[in-house]
């Protein structure tokens, strides 16, 4: 299992089905938070149902579709990124995020959003990575920003979330713009 640090206590670890407990601890304190900007499906009340869903991501990146990873801090789960969808054969990835109230504001998302980007374009030699996100997600579309993203559209009412249609924005980084292109890639395996 990789370990790599963000901050003082703080970790990007692999977030895998044995987790559940963890997951569902995190995500009793999450959830109201996150609810509008990431998928119903995610967002679950149980620990079976936290364990079904890592298990379903688990199968994802048994079958290189998809990666999650955790952020940890003093080894109590506080969010995580993910790789929700990932093609290597196609050359592109969509990059996502959670974190609970309290790990806001201390670049944590950032700082496993250039790892990760590091991984898919150095490692995995990938040509372009996304960023979606709702439009009025003002925190989600400056993470993209930071990341070197550019926005490059967005679609109107196309995401559905708790029976209303918002908008989606669609930022993207390609391998040669990302200032990680050119070093050496760390493992995430």
């Amino acid at each position: 299992m990789f370990a790599h640090p963000l901050a003082d206590g703080v970790r990007l670890r692999t977030l895998e089905p044995w987790h559940a407990d963890e997951f569902a601890a995190h995500l009793e304190r999450a959830r109201e938070h996150i609810r509008p900007w990431v998928g119903p499906s995610f967002v679950t009340e149980t620990v079976d149902a936290a364990h079904a869903t890592l298990i379903r991501y688990a199968e994802a990146t048994a079958k290189d579709q998809a990666r999650p990873v955790g952020i940890w801090k003093d080894e109590i789960l506080v969010g995580g990124m993910m790789f929700a969808g990932f093609d290597p054969t196609g050359g592109n990835a969509e990059l996502g995020c959670w974190l609970e109230p309290a790990a806001e504001g201390h670049g944590l998302i950032t700082g496993a959003g250039r790892f990760l980007l590091d991984w898919a374009f150095g490692e995995r030699k990938l040509h372009r990575v996304e960023w979606r996100c709702r439009a009025d997600n003002v925190r989600s579309a400056a993470v993209a920003r930071r990341l070197g993203m550019t926005h490059e559209a967005t679609l109107r009412q196309a995401w559905l979330n708790g029976g209303i249609h918002h908008d989606k924005q669609i930022w993207a980084i390609l391998a040669h713009e990302s200032r990680y292109a050119d070093v050496p890639a760390q493992r995430l395996s």
